[in-house]
Parts: structure tokens; sequence; C-alpha cells
């Protein structure tokens, strides 16, 4: 019984000592294997926005701001006196060259044409007779049945009435241009404005107040400064071929029409430091409009095959612009760049990128030379941030 009582002692001991040890080997296993773990897992890239250096052909852009001006602008007003009988037009209607646009009554002028053209028959007639008075005293004069004295005077009397027809076809001009007067026509194609008399109004030829004015919309000019500095290039570039202009809505958004720069003034604005110019543009669907303000684009030559990324990818450092450049193992180098130009949200890079490589477009705040990077989309540049 002794011995039997000593077996059960040990073996309850054994079974103590096999519990204590895996509990400890339990609790002391995963202890160990941790910082094992940990060393191969590798640190979270920082998230960034990627992008690749493109080669394209970029436009060197001029911008200005303009207004837009009539080709031509005529002010309507009469030259003879009388009341208006007729309006032939509605307010804002598009009128051709010729189309009759007010009548003045005519019939006075009427009639003072046909008084003109009356005493020119008047004197023709006599003209006549006086002539053959002149040829029967040039007979008489050698028999002695008229005198020289009064051949003389027949001789004179011809001439006054010749004289008097020349006087009357002036006249019977005069009446005839006057009577032309009555009907005052468009003198250019374009578009009227409001019309500032009505039937019955009596016009006299000194009167200041215009009758309507015609704007002349086909073609139309855009006139507009940029800063004396781009005065040597634009010449450059224009004595080559017509430089391209485009206008754009007041908020640069809406192309409005495509045009030719056709003027440089003679002189530079010394109070703005500006040179004044103009473009020409057919302005077929007449979308742009006199008074309107503009803004203007001259394309004064364009860059062929030059490395382009977008603007926000560029970055200012202490010593000049530079970039993130994503290497094949998701790291990133960051490079000094030489920017070109930077217009319509791309940046033209003349050194320092090569077209194909990836740069990082959003993202950059929180890297480093070197730092590990993850890639995202571009539509997830907003969240990230």
């Amino acid at each position: 019984m002794g011995v039997l009582r000593m077996s059960k002692r040990a073996l309850g001991g054994v079974i103590l000592l096999v519990l204590l040890a895996a509990i400890a080997l339990w609790r002391l296993g995963p202890a160990t294997d941790l910082p094992s773990a940990r060393a191969q897992i590798a640190p979270p890239g920082v998230p960034v926005t990627p992008g690749v250096v493109a080669a394209r052909d970029v436009p060197q852009v001029l911008q200005g701001i303009g207004t837009v001006q009539a080709f031509n602008t005529v002010t309507i007003k009469t030259r003879i006196d009388g009341p208006i009988v007729k309006v032939a037009f509605t307010d804002g209607q598009e009128v051709k060259q010729g189309d009759l646009l007010f009548q003045i009554d005519p019939r006075p002028y009427q009639a003072a044409l046909e008084l003109a053209q009356a005493a020119k028959e008047k004197d023709v007639a006599q003209r006549e007779t006086a002539q053959a008075d002149l040829v029967r005293y040039g007979r008489l004069v050698g028999p002695g049945f008229q005198t020289r004295q009064s051949f003389e005077e027949q001789k004179g009397l011809v001439a006054q009435f010749a004289a008097a027809i020349k006087g009357d076809e002036a006249q019977i001009d005069i009446a005839r241009l006057n009577l032309g007067y009555t009907d005052i026509i468009s003198p250019i194609s374009g578009r009227l404005g409001a019309a500032l008399v009505d039937v019955g109004n009596l016009l006299h030829a000194n009167d200041n107040t215009p009758l309507v004015t015609i704007a002349q919309l086909r073609p139309i000019f855009v006139s507009f400064t940029l800063p004396q500095n781009t005065l040597d290039e634009i010449r450059q570039y224009q004595k080559q071929a017509p430089l391209e202009a485009t206008a754009l809505s007041g908020d640069g958004k809406t192309r409005l029409a495509g045009g030719r720069l056709t003027f440089i003034d003679n002189t530079i604005d010394q109070t703005t430091g500006t040179i004044h110019l103009k473009a020409e543009f057919a302005n077929q669907n007449e979308r742009l409009w006199p008074g309107e303000f503009v803004n203007v684009r001259l394309v004064l030559r364009v860059r062929r095959d030059v490395a382009t990324v977008p603007s926000q990818t560029v970055q200012q450092g202490p010593n000049g612009d530079f970039a993130y450049v994503i290497s094949k193992n998701d790291t990133v180098e960051r490079r000094p760049i030489e920017v070109v130009a930077i217009q319509d949200g791309v940046a033209v890079v003349g050194k320092g990128l090569t077209p194909g490589e990836r740069v990082v477009v959003e993202g950059q705040y929180r890297l480093t030379d070197g730092a590990r990077v993850r890639l995202r989309p571009a539509g997830a540049a907003g969240s990230a941030s």
C-alpha cells in the first residue's frame, strides 16, 4: 500500500511538470517568433498618384484681354431737309449694302428737278434761235445790210445761252442728286441698331442726331494689349507668317472664334507698358459682338515633341524646381528639373525628365528622397489627401 501511494504521488508530480512545461512553451513560443515576423513585414508605402512623362507638341502662347470692335461702324444721317415718309427696316435687322433704310418725301425734289430741266429746255430753244440769227447776220455783214457790231452782239448772245445751258445742266445734276438723297440706303452690309426717328419726323441736313447706326460684324476685330517685353517675339514670328489668334469667353473656358493677327501699333503705351494689337476674325457665326470683353490667345510658335507633365508634378525647392521620379521598385528619386513654360495645366520640361518615365503627380507632401510609395488611381487622390 505504501509503495502504491508513492507511485501515485510520483505520477501526479510528473503530470504537473508536463502541464507546467506546456504552459511555459505556449507563453514563450509566440513571444520568441514575434520579432522575426515583424522583421519580415515591410513598412507601408506613401500613397501617391502617378503619371507618365509624355512627349507632345505644345504651342507657345501669349494671353491678353481684349475688346471686340466692329470692322466698320457707320452713323446714318440725312443730307437734305424733309419729313420721313417710310422706315424700311426693323430694329436690329441685318441689311445688305444698298438696302433702303429711310425715305424722305421726294415730291419737292422731283419738282425741283423738273423745273431745272424746263429751264434747260428754254435756254436750248433760245440758243438755237440766237444761233440761227447769228448765221443770218454773218451773211448780211458782207453786203452791208448788218453792221459788224450787230454781228458781234449776236455772237455774244449765243455764248450767253450756251453758258446758261451749262448752268441748267448743273442745276439738273444737283436736283437729281437731292432727289436721290430722299432714299437713304445702307452704305455697308451689317447689323442695324435701333431706329432713332420715326415716320413723320422732319429732318434737317444740319441736324447732329443720327437716324440709325450700322455695325459690320463679318469680319470683326478684337483689340487687345500685351506686355511690351513680348513685342520682339511677336514681330519676329509675325514676319514669318500671320500669327494665329483665338478668342475665348470672359471666363476663358469657351472658344468663340479663331483668327489671325493683323495689326501691331507703332508705339508702346508708356503709362501701362503695353503694346496695342488687333486680330481679325471671320465671325461667320457672329459669336463675337462689338463691345464684348474676351480673352485672347496668341500662338507664337509650336514646340515640337517636348517632354510634358501635369503642372502639379512640378515642386519648388530652395534650389529650384524638382519632381519625384518613380523607379521600378516603387521608390522615388527627387530630381531637379528645368521648366520651360507652364500653361493650361501642362508643364513643359526642358531638362531633367525623359518621356516614358513615371513621376509623382499628387501626394508629394509626405515624400523624401528614396521613400517607398504605394500607387493609387487618379480618382482616389482627393480621398487620400
